[in-house]
């Protein structure tokens, strides 16, 4: 491998781009604070804290009302991942769920997963799609040979053409007749070509 070829991109590179393009593709944000949001929601209710010799339990009189939120939640969050056309649907079920949580389940889980839904909920309903790129014209190679710049291709003027070489017909001018007598001469016999001198000056 010379110096000047670049090192082909390892399994790594490839498969992080490769997530990044699919992540570009979809409200990937939106649908994680959804699935972090009803994590607390669905556990606090179940959680038992232990201090010591003291087990403090957290769970309330709506405990399986909290286990379906957060349940809810997390199923929402996998919606806007892999069905993005439910989005809207998707943001403003977590909003409503979100709110839903703080009477039943514990300020939705000590405000953390209200505020982690709420969040995920806005990003779903304000995301859109991205425009496609346009295509890029293709530009062709104008080099020629050793590095030169190629030469574009002729293309004729547009009164270069047959027509325009044509011999338009002779009009004779007004002094001048077929026969040539109406032509003037030269008398002074400085001209080579008059008088019929042939080239030669007269000798008189």
């Amino acid at each position: 491998m010379s110096a000047e070829t670049p090192a082909a991109p390892g399994q790594f590179t490839r498969r992080r781009l490769q997530f990044r393009a699919w992540r570009g593709t979809r409200p990937f944000w939106a649908g994680l604070f959804v699935m972090f949001g009803g994590l607390p929601i669905a556990y606090f209710p179940y959680a038992h804290l232990q201090i010591g010799h003291l087990t403090l339990a957290m769970a309330t009189t709506a405990g399986a009302g909290s286990l379906i939120i957060g349940v809810l939640l997390v199923v929402l969050g996998f919606s806007l991942w892999f069905q993005k056309h439910v989005r809207t649907f998707a943001g403003v079920a977590a909003i409503l769920l979100a709110l839903v949580s703080i009477p039943v389940s514990n300020l939705g889980g000590f405000l953390i997963g209200f505020l982690l839904a709420m969040v995920g909920g806005a990003l779903a309903v304000s995301w859109a799609p991205g425009a496609p790129p346009e295509p890029q014209a293709v530009v062709e190679d104008t080099q020629g040979e050793g590095g030169t710049p190629a030469a574009a291709p002729y293309e004729a003027a547009p009164h270069e053409s047959a027509s325009y070489y044509e011999a338009a017909p002779y009009e004779s001018a007004p002094h001048e007749s077929a026969d040539g007598a109406d032509e003037p001469k030269d008398l002074s016999g400085t001209s080579p070509v008059s008088n019929g001198a042939n080239g030669r000056h007269s000798a008189g």
